[in-house]
């Protein structure tokens, strides 16, 4: 039975060589990507994200160590030989100006065409199907140079598909995408390497989608190195916040979700079903206010916290503000309630100052 191809990173360097010096970027680097996965690269800001993807390209040399592509070394392969194995997306090659869209896409055929690059019928059935996966055949005749930036990135992603690689490597494919796109587009990525058996490996910043898609994460940064894996297994072992977490974040490995930590000044009672979305919700913008809901008195932090100010969610959709167990406002929006009781907070703990210091009001 014929083994499945295999990319194998081998004690891998990456860097550049200048002036006779090498620059190292990421060392030690092993790993194996394997057919039938969209694999994802995460890792911060000057982590050696792109300058890896370059190397395993072949657009430029390894300092040190081994990329086996098929067992073979990637300087083994000629030019010819690696544009029909495998295809390559990076973020500073959509400045192309005077070719269509469809002319753009139908570049990633040139391995097929021969030196007139004439296409024949499977060919062109082969773009417009590109097209329409990426969602851009409206697009098809509009020139490169009017698109935006997200249009002209599903074009590039277009061209790589028609390529009909085996493997497909791309770097920040959803930099210039709005959200619905991004989950498109990934969810589409995630297709093709499960349906048509491709390596898909790219790198990317949108560390909760991959977390959710991807089927392989790589780790990396300069402190921790390479740390490869499934995204349940490197969430469970803690992995994904070390890597990431970083002061003011938190971190759920049940949800695999990072979550921003407000800092708290100020508590308020609420009442209500915990479990209800207007209640977390409520408590969600609250937070974002740096005020803190309790259940009651007794789990307050702060001297300051006032047992008689409550906020009652009876049901969703309603939000009431109580004094002493008086009804003072009921809205129906989040956004209504939220700055009458921040200065109902305000205003109580003055007052509690100014009587605790015996002070008479301004008129």
């Amino acid at each position: 039975m014929e083994k499945d191809l295999t990319i194998n990173l081998e004690n891998l360097s990456t860097g550049y060589r200048v002036k006779g010096n090498d620059k190292v970027i990421s060392q030690h680097l092993t790993a194996e990507l394997t057919v039938g996965e969209m694999t994802c690269l995460l890792g911060p800001n000057g982590a050696g994200k792109s300058t890896l993807l370059r190397t395993l390209s072949a657009f430029q040399p390894a300092l040190s160590g081994k990329i086996l592509i098929d067992q073979r070394s990637v300087d083994s392969y000629n030019a010819k030989d690696l544009s029909k194995l495998l295809s390559v997306v990076l973020t500073d090659n959509t400045n192309i100006k005077n070719l269509t869209v469809t002319e753009v896409v139908a570049i990633g055929r040139s391995p097929y065409t021969g030196f007139w690059g004439k296409l024949n019928e499977k060919d062109k059935k082969t773009i417009e199907k590109c097209l329409q996966w990426v969602g851009i055949t409206e697009l098809q005749d509009r020139k490169m140079e009017t698109l935006s930036d997200g249009e002209k990135q599903k074009v590039m992603i277009a061209k790589a598909i028609a390529q009909e690689t085996p493997i497909i490597f791309l770097d920040e494919p959803t930099a210039y995408l709005d959200y619905p796109s991004k989950v498109s587009m990934m969810m589409l990525l995630h297709r093709l390497a499960h349906s048509l058996k491709k390596i898909i490996f790219l790198s990317t910043h949108d560390l909760e989608h991959a977390l959710q898609i991807a089927d392989k994460i790589w780790l990396l940064d300069s402190e921790h190195g390479l740390t490869t894996g499934i995204p349940e297994d490197l969430c469970l072992g803690g992995k994904i916040e070390e890597y990431f977490t970083r002061p003011g974040m938190t971190f759920n490995r049940e949800s695999c979700t990072f979550s921003i930590q407000h800092e708290v000044a100020r508590e308020i009672i609420f009442q209500g079903n915990p479990s209800s979305i207007s209640y977390q919700l409520a408590a969600k913008a609250f937070l974002r206010h740096a005020i803190q809901p309790i259940g009651s008195i007794e789990e307050a932090q702060f001297e300051s916290t006032r047992p008689d100010i409550v906020v009652s969610i009876p049901k969703e959709g309603c939000y009431r503000l109580l004094e002493n167990g008086k009804e003072v406002l009921q809205v129906e929006k989040i956004e209504n309630i939220l700055p009458v009781t921040n200065s109902y907070i305000v205003k109580n703990q003055i007052e509690a100052l100014r009587d605790a210091a015996n002070m008479t009001p301004f008129d």
